[in-house]
């Protein structure tokens, strides 16, 4: 059973109401990983995740903390803060310190083996494994595998 740190952009994805086919899309794949693959896994969001869900200007807030709800939250730490700053003082992660750089670190920290995220410009983004990895290992740390829904369904079906 793996350790699967849920970012924002996934729990987002499973509550969306939009109609566009991107959404649809991420919707269908992240409530079938959610529904199928989720059981098999230790899942965790953090207060970071709780945080962004919680903003005035998410419509979906109360269905997205709802969908959750059983999750344990990972509270943040000075060691998680540390990393942050050093992922974006290295440029491995865009400022601020709150966002991606603070959700790789929560995922980093306890140790996740894998972060399930939409978000494919800062997190998973295979062009920035390297650059992410060794400001981690300056830490003693190796981050967890970021991926999508769907590149992890397909991971598991292999």
């Amino acid at each position: 059973m793996a350790r699967v740190y849920l970012e924002t952009s996934f729990i987002s994805a499973c509550v969306s109401d939009r109609s566009d086919i991107g959404s649809v899309y991420r919707r269908e794949v992240s409530l079938a990983w959610w529904n199928h693959e989720g059981p098999r896994h230790r899942l965790f969001a953090s207060d970071e995740v709780v945080t962004e869900l919680s903003d005035r200007r998410f419509a979906r807030s109360d269905a997205a903390m709802a969908l959750i709800a059983d999750v344990p939250i990972i509270g943040v730490t000075a060691d998680m803060v540390a990393l942050a700053e050093a992922l974006v003082r290295a440029k491995a992660m865009p400022r601020p310190v709150a966002g991606d750089a603070l959700h790789v670190a929560m995922a980093t920290v306890p140790e996740m083996e894998y972060m399930l995220t939409w978000n494919v410009r800062h997190l998973a983004n295979p062009n920035n494994v390297e650059h992410v990895t060794g400001v981690c290992r300056e830490f003693g740390l190796v981050p967890p595998r970021i991926l999508r829904p769907d590149d992890m369904m397909e991971m598991n079906d292999e």
